[in-house]
């Protein structure tokens, strides 16, 4: 800020059996369960790849508030206590708060650096203990004229909080305009974070640049390197900065640096004026399509436009709406509906796969509704133009894939953009046609190149009007494939074994399989579009043949029955499929072992007959 007070049949049963600890184990481990889950109570870990800052390892985005300075007489002092932030989390549902420690100003640390040292200890112990984030801030127009004294603090924070993951560096708040990043910047920001790293190897450190942290696009082009976990903060404020701002920072991003906004406005940028509500809402737009993590400038009561608290407010939170200025109020409601956190419990679909569309990790505008689809269960509705949501896939190899979607439009003219988590890249573009009623279903596709490995890819509305059931993937000219399951990773089994496979894609195969054993993937549900006929591919290696039998977990409706040719060994492979009609909806399928003998390494599930 510049310088104003400014997420079963009785024989083969569809479940893994519970096996049953003696009464004094089983409560010796539901209380050491219940000791550790207190003591592991924490935050995901923040990390950089890329151009994006992840939250537990997955695109993502954090928001709250920050502290104003602390200099010692400053109206923002007596807000660096535990109620305040208590409040921040309980009533915002703020997740992030900076502590924004006033350094060479009148009051600061420089002058007097155990009061502002204790301010700033107050608000990270509080996050700490509340499960935020929590910046530390050291808010300087002139850092790397305090470089000593930066290092000095920063590795005290390191040794005192570097093994909480809730703690993030801060460590040039707002270089000024007559500052360079080559000659000063960089070299402060090179010994400061050298300085943390050799205490505190992990938690992420932000780095400012020139022109009040708006030069993010000249960082880029001179980046830090050597170091991980590195994300430059972004500076706005709504009033003053506009598209051209916003420019300069998908210039930086596109160039691979990391953007995190520690401080933002809706008014203007010398803390005054209304509330500019139309690019206050573009820059929430553009923070929320990038995942980038923010913080709201700022918790005081200051005489000026970006003070959330009226003259006179509580120190220790508790605040009603009257207590909150005009801009109070719009950060509030910014804050308390971000985006949650992606969900820990987030599933990674291995291509080929089909995902529900309800099974984001992550959203921002849509809601979920019954469907009449085949299969039943929900679907993503109300998507507008500018909602999205992010899914992790994991994909074998880079290469063309076939991507289908399920929807349904009243009137047609939607355009859905599939792309990586954030917007960039965009692998390609569907234009969504009327199918003749919100849930009158149809299935459209595109043909994209996707890169190989664990990803976050978006599903954006680029245009909305139109539902979305599911999100098919597949190599292209796979001959419609839509689920390929690994034997091994079944849900639960009798007698079955597995072992390492010489088979193409390497991994392992189904073992020791003898007559009678059974395997059954309750835990890998197949959504079969459409009633029909469909091609199931058995992926199988056996010295002297054998047989085996397709169908619903349980045992019942046996689908089919397939000789297991003789392939000459045990890892000599070869594929034998069979055509079987399969009614539309989810299926949880089943493998019997009629006659053993045999090693399994997948089975393939595509549409149509061979």
């Amino acid at each position: 800020m510049s310088m104003t007070l400014s997420n079963a049949a009785v024989l083969r049963p569809t479940f893994r059996p519970t096996f049953h600890l003696p009464f004094t184990r089983l409560a010796a481990v539901l209380a050491l369960s219940l000791c550790a889950g207190a003591a592991l109570a924490d935050v995901a870990a923040l990390s950089v790849a890329g151009n994006q800052v992840l939250v537990g390892g997955k695109p993502g985005s954090i928001s709250g508030s920050s502290m104003y300075w602390s200099n010692n007489g400053w109206p923002g002092a007596r807000f660096y206590n535990a109620g305040a932030v208590g409040w921040l989390k309980e009533d915002w549902k703020a997740k992030l708060v900076r502590a924004a420690m006033g350094v060479e100003e009148d009051g600061g640390y420089i002058q007097f650096p155990a009061d502002n040292k204790a301010r700033v200890k107050a608000v990270v112990d509080a996050a700490i203990a509340k499960d935020m984030y929590v910046i530390i801030d050291w808010h300087s127009h002139y850092a790397f004229r305090h470089q000593n004294e930066a290092i000095a603090f920063f590795q005290e924070m390191a040794r005192t909080y570097g093994n909480h993951k809730h703690v993030i560096y801060e460590i040039y708040n707002e270089p000024k305009d007559d500052v360079t990043w080559d000659a000063n910047v960089k070299p402060y920001a090179q010994a400061v974070i050298a300085a943390i790293r050799a205490i505190d190897p992990d938690n992420l450190i932000i780095v400012g640049s020139p022109h009040w942290s708006q030069d993010v696009d000249i960082a880029s082009r001179n980046p830090i390197t050597g170091h991980s976990n590195i994300a430059y903060t972004l500076h706005f404020y709504a009033g003053t900065h506009t598209q051209y701002l916003r420019d300069k920072a998908t210039t930086a991003m596109n160039n691979g640096l990391a953007l995190f906004v520690t401080e933002w406005g809706s008014v203007n940028a010398d803390g005054n004026g209304g509330v500019n509500y139309p690019e206050t809402n573009a820059w929430i737009d553009f923070m929320k399509k990038h995942n980038i993590s923010n913080a709201n400038w700022a918790l005081d009561d200051a005489r000026e436009g970006s003070a959330s608290l009226v003259p006179g407010a509580s120190s220790n939170g508790g605040w009603a709406n009257w207590d909150l200025t005009e801009s109070g109020k719009q950060a509030r409601e910014t804050v308390r509906n971000w985006p949650s956190t992606p969900d820990a419990g987030c599933a990674t679909a291995s291509v080929p796969s089909t995902i529900q569309a309800e099974a984001w990790c992550q959203m921002s505008g849509v809601q979920l509704e019954a469907t009449s689809d085949a299969g039943g269960g929900q679907n993503v509705g109300y998507i507008d133009s500018g909602d999205w949501m992010n899914y992790t896939v994991d994909v074998p190899s880079a290469g063309l894939y076939t991507v289908s979607y399920r929807v349904a439009s009243a009137s047609g003219g939607g355009s859905i953009s599939l792309e990586r988590a954030g917007g960039s890249p965009v692998f390609g573009t569907k234009a969504v046609g009327a199918t003749g009623g919100w849930q009158n279903w149809s299935t459209i596709s595109h043909d994209v190149q996707l890169p190989a490995g664990k990803q976050s890819i978006g599903i954006a509305a680029k245009t909305g009007g139109f539902n979305l059931n599911w999100i098919g993937i597949a190599a292209a000219g796979s001959g419609g494939q839509i689920a390929l399951i690994q034997a091994e990773d079944h849900a639960s089994m009798s007698g079955v074994e597995s072992e390492p496979t010489t088979d193409a894609g390497g991994g392992r195969n189904a073992s020791h399989i003898d007559t009678g054993d059974w395997m059954s993937y309750t835990n890998a549900p197949v959504l079969i579009p459409e009633t029909g006929a469909y091609t199931i591919e058995f992926r199988v290696a056996s010295p002297g043949g054998g047989e085996l039998s397709f169908e619903e977990a349980g045992g019942k409706p046996n689908y089919a029955t397939v000789a297991v040719p003789a392939t000459g060994g045990w890892q000599n492979w070869a594929s034998v499929n069979r055509t079987v009609t399969l009614s539309a909806g989810s299926h949880s399928f089943g493998v019997y072992a009629k006659q053993g003998g045999w090693n399994l390494n997948w089975i393939k599930v595509s549409k149509g007959a061979r």
